[in-house]
C-alpha cells in the first residue's frame, strides 16, 4: 500500500528519535561516539535511518535526544540537514542538561522524553512519532499514523512476526483480530506463555500469513502516541517506554499493534552491526539504499572519485575518495577515503575509511604508519574503524567462535577483531 503525502499528517506529527545511552554492546565503536553516529554502509551514519524514514514520509520535524559522546553526531546532523527558511522543518539534537526541574543523566527511554517534555509541547502537534536511533529498516510512517487514526487508537506500536525461536528475545504483544493488544511479555522464557502469544489464525490470514505459522509480534521500538495521552503517560517516574509505559498503558487505553513485514534489524551488537553491514555487499540485499523515491540521505561529500590501480573484487561497497592498489577485496564494505596498499586482502571486512586525506611530511614526522591498510596485508572478518594506522605485512584474522578479548590497538567482540579509532596497529603484527 502506497500512502500519498498528507499535510495534515505533517503538521500535526513530530518525531522523536532516540540516541541510546553509553551503547556499552557495540563498544569499542561508541567508544568516542554515540550510537547513532556510528558509520554504516560506506558512508552513512546509523542515525541517518530513522532520519530519511521521517523525512520521506513527510515529517518535517524531528529531535534527536542524547547524551553520551555526542560530539560528532552534533556535527554530522549540523553539516547534513539543513533546510531553508521558508519551510518550518528542522532536526535537531537535544542532550541532556541541567535545569531547574533537575539535573539528572536520562535514566531511561520514557525518562528522556519526559525531561524534554516542554519543548515538544512547543510545538501544535497531535501525534509523537517515537522512534529508535539504531535499527536498519525501511519504513512509511504514513501508513502506521492512518492506521493509528483510523482504528481512534492512543497508543499505536510497531510490531514485527518473528518465528518462535526468536520470540524469546523480544517483548510480544498479543493482539485479538482488530490487533488491538490485551497483554504484553518482556522475552517470554516459558513455552506455556509463548503458545498463548501466538498470532491468532485470523489475523495471519489478513497479513498473508499460513494459518498455522507459528508467528509472534515483536515489538520494533516505535511508538505513536496521541499528545494528551503521552503527557498522561509520563505523569509518573517510570523510566521506560518497553519495559514499564506500555504494559501500564495497555490497561489503561486503547493499544494497538501496527504489523510491519519489511526487513528491519536491531543494530545493537557488534555481531549484527558486522552482519548487516557485509550484507549489503551481496546480492539482493535485504536493505538497499537503492530504493526509488525512498532515499538515505546523510551528509553530502565533495570528494573524489575512487582511484583503483588494480583489483580483484568478488562482492564489495566502495565509497568515495578511494585509494586502492593491486587488491584483493572480497565481501567487504569501504568507507570514505579508505587507502589499501598494493598485495593486500580484505575479506568479510568493513573499514570506516578516514576523515581527512594526510600529508606524506606528517607521516615521517609522526614515525607511524599512514592512515589505512598498508601493503601485503592479510585482513579477515574485521571492523577496522576511522583513521585506523595499519602498518605492512600486518594479519587480523579471527574466529567467529573467539572469546571476547583485548588487546594492543584491538578488541574482539562477537568472534569479530575490532581496530578501534584512531588505532595504531605496527608493521608485521598478526592478531
Amino acid at each position: 500500500m502506497t500512502v500519498q503525502p498528507s499535510s495534515s499528517f505533517k503538521s500535526r506529527t513530530l518525531a522523536i528519535i532516540m540516541g541510546g545511552g553509553a551503547g556499552t554492546r557495540l563498544f569499542p565503536l561508541t567508544k568516542e561516539r554515540s550510537k547513532p553516529a556510528v558509520p554504516l554502509g560506506g558512508k552513512y551514519r546509523l542515525v541517518d535511518i530513522p532520519i530519511s524514514n521521517c523525512l520521506n514520509s513527510g515529517l518535517r520535524g524531528i529531535y534527536i535526544l542524547t547524551q553520551f559522546n555526542s560530539q560528532s553526531l552534533h556535527r554530522h546532523i549540523n553539516e547534513s540537514y539543513k533546510f531553508d527558511d521558508f519551510t518550518p522543518s528542522f532536526v535537531e539534537i537535544l542532550a541532556a542538561q541541567q535545569t531547574p526541574e533537575g539535573s539528572r543523566w536520562y535514566q531511561g527511554t520514557a525518562d528522556a522524553v519526559r525531561q524534554n517534555m516542554r519543548y515538544f509541547l512547543e510545538h501544535p502537534c497531535e501525534h509523537f512519532v517515537i522512534l529508535s536511533g539504531d535499527q536498519l529498516y525501511r519504513m512509511d510512517y504514513r501508513e502506521m499514523l492512518k492506521r493509528h487514526t483510523d482504528s481512534g487508537a492512543d497508543i499505536t506500536i510497531g510490531t514485527i512476526p518473528v518465528p518462535r525461536d526468536q520470540a524469546t528475545g523480544f517483548g510480544i504483544m498479543l493482539t485479538d483480530a482488530d490487533r488491538r493488544i490485551s497483554e504484553f511479555v518482556e522475552k517470554p522464557k516459558d513455552p506455556a506463555v509463548l503458545d498463548s502469544l501466538r498470532i491468532p489464525a485470523q489475523l495471519l490470514s489478513e497479513i498473508g500469513q499460513p494459518a498455522g505459522a507459528e508467528l509472534y509480534q515483536a515489538s520494533m521500538g516505535i511508538y505513536i502516541f496521541n499528545r494528551q495521552v503521552l503527557v498522561s503517560c509520563l505523569d509518573n517516574d517510570l523510566v521506560d517506554f518497553g519495559k514499564n509505559i506500555i504494559p501500564a498503558a495497555i490497561k489503561s487505553h486503547k493499544v494497538v499493534a501496527h504489523i510491519f513485514q519489511g526487513y528491519w534489524e536491531d543494530i545493537g551488537t557488534i555481531r549484527a552491526f558486522f552482519e548487516a553491514n557485509l550484507d549489503m555487499a551481496d546480492p539482493n540485499p535485504k536493505y538497499s539504499f537503492y530504493s526509488p523515491g525512498a532515499p538515505v540521505y546523510t551528509h553530502p561529500l565533495c570528494l573524489p572519485a575512487s582511484v583503483v590501480q588494480a583489483a580483484k573484487v568478488d562482492r564489495a561497497v566502495i565509497s568515495d575518495g578511494c585509494i586502492l592498489g593491486d587488491v584483493q577485496l572480497t565481501r567487504a564494505i569501504l568507507g570514505i577515503r579508505s587507502i589499501v596498499g598494493s598485495g593486500s586482502s580484505l575479506k568479510n571486512t568493513i573499514m570506516m575509511g578516514a576523515d581527512l586525506y594526510e600529508a606524506e611530511m606528517s607521516i615521517k614526522t609522526e614515525g607511524v604508519p599512514p592512515i589505512g591498510v598498508g601493503r601485503d596485508c592479510k585482513i579477515e572478518d574485521a571492523i577496522i574503524d576511522k583513521n585506523a594506522r595499519i602498518g605492512n605485512g600486518v594479519t587480523i584474522a579471527s574466529k567467529s567462535s573467539a572469546p571476547d578479548a583485548d588487546g594492543p590497538g584491538y578488541y574482539i567482540r562477537d568472534g569479530v577483531v575490532v581496530i578501534p579509532k584512531n588505532s595504531v596497529i605496527r608493521d608485521g603484527t598478526r592478531i
